[in-house]
């Protein structure tokens, strides 16, 4: 389980010393521990969830790093930066927007949607297949212009 490396990760973080690393995955130990937790939860944390918040995480570090970067605040973006790259070797390989479009293709035709009309029913069934493999914004785009 996702969880269960971070924890161990954590550990050969702290042996190389790896400071950027440990705080990273401290911090996402500690999302994962309130998710766990949150009511309904029942104190699991299912993979497919964890790869949720960990797309999550590495988007909110990105829009920060970029709001760093527009306040002249490089420092603190390349330490964003760096967190990302960090919850990213965790996160499976994204997709490219061909193999996005060629999924999508797949999707309409397996739910035969004709018009912009059914958008919603192929955004459902794209963002469960795709879920951490490609960003939403990209499918929806894709959806949008393959539907049109």
């Amino acid at each position: 389980m996702l969880f269960d490396q971070i924890n161990n990760d954590i550990k050969e973080a702290m042996k190389a010393r790896d400071k950027v690393r440990l705080e990273t995955l401290r911090n996402i130990k500690k999302v994962f521990l309130e998710a766990k937790t949150a009511p309904g939860a029942n104190d699991t944390l299912e993979d497919a969830d964890a790869l949720k918040i960990l797309a999550k995480l590495a988007k909110q570090g990105k829009e920060s790093a970029l709001t760093f970067t527009q306040q002249n605040r490089q420092d603190l973006a390349d330490a964003e930066l760096a967190q990302v790259a960090v919850i990213e070797s965790y996160l499976p390989k994204q997709m490219s927007e061909e193999e996005i479009k060629e999924a999508v293709k797949a999707i309409i035709a397996e739910t035969g949607a004709s018009s912009i009309k059914e958008m919603g029913k192929v955004m459902g069934v794209a963002s469960k297949q795709l879920a951490g493999k490609a960003d939403g914004r990209v499918i929806s785009g894709i959806v949008k212009e393959l539907l049109a």
